[in-house]
């Protein structure tokens, strides 16, 4: 009786510690001292020589998500989870922009004519060797765990057309509100979304992941529906979001600036 007690006791203790939140407060502390947020919070920039001078604690960082293993990920609970991939994906991609800052000028100068920086193979994570776009494609838009479009206003390539990098890392409890606000800021950044006249001219955020955003996420079936959804972030009083919502708005997709996300 007292052997099964014991047991019990150790697969629950087991559990509990698998379960644990994994702890993002030296990813948090390096984005609240090293991002800037500009243009009255909707963008930021990214002090990279400032995150230079403290590679040790970035490494320490990246190398405590490295050691979670499948089965502790597995565990957690679905905002843990996005939380966690969330923030893997950006501290790795200021980690292979640090690989070649001060000399470069886009993340896509560390590509190459036969593969593109998304597609190189460098991040030890959950038992594999990956890419970051076997993090974003793979593990979050192609796992159908999380059903979650917001993600592309929460993942950062390093770009001024991207989304901003949040200067703060993204956490279970919160994660909801904090992927709201990245929605509304991105699709409030009049640089990056914006209406001139009949037309309503998007990042091409919206062209390239279009599927994601009509998947019926809050029952919108349409990328229309979905940016109808946000017609105050966007500014369209509500004649125009009628016509939107019907299909009599041209919808144009802006150029993706990709020049790096850096301070001055």
């Amino acid at each position: 009786m007292k052997k099964l007690a014991l047991t019990l006791l150790l697969l629950t203790l087991s559990t509990t510690i698998q379960a644990a939140e994994f702890d993002h407060s030296a990813w948090d502390a390096l984005l609240k001292k090293h991002v800037i947020t500009i243009r009255d919070g909707l963008a930021t920039q990214v002090d990279y020589s400032g995150i230079a001078k403290e590679h040790t604690q970035l490494e320490r960082y990246l190398s405590a998500t490295s050691n979670v293993t499948r089965a502790t990920f597995d565990h957690w609970s679905r905002e843990e989870q996005l939380a966690f991939l969330i923030n893997v994906y950006n501290a790795w991609t200021v980690k292979l922009i640090l690989s070649g800052y001060p000399g470069i000028e886009s993340i896509k100068d560390l590509g190459s004519f036969f593969q593109s920086p998304w597609k190189k193979t460098f991040i030890p994570l959950l038992g594999e060797t990956r890419s970051l776009d076997d993090i974003e494609h793979g593990l979050i838009r192609g796992s159908g765990r999380y059903f979650e479009p917001r993600i592309h206003f929460a993942v950062n390539c390093a770009s001024i057309g991207c989304p901003a990098l949040r200067p703060e890392a993204y956490v279970a409890a919160r994660l909801d509100v904090q992927l709201e606000e990245a929605t509304r800021n991105f699709l409030s950044d009049r640089t990056r979304n914006r209406l001139e006249g009949d037309t309503l001219y998007v990042s091409s955020i919206f062209k390239w992941y279009r599927e994601d955003f009509e998947k019926g996420w809050h029952g919108l079936d349409t990328l229309e529906q979905f940016l109808t959804h946000y017609q105050q972030a966007l500014g369209l009083d509500d004649h125009q979001t009628r016509a939107l919502r019907r299909g009599d708005m041209d919808i144009e997709f802006l150029d993706y600036n990709w020049k790096l996300n850096r301070t001055p």
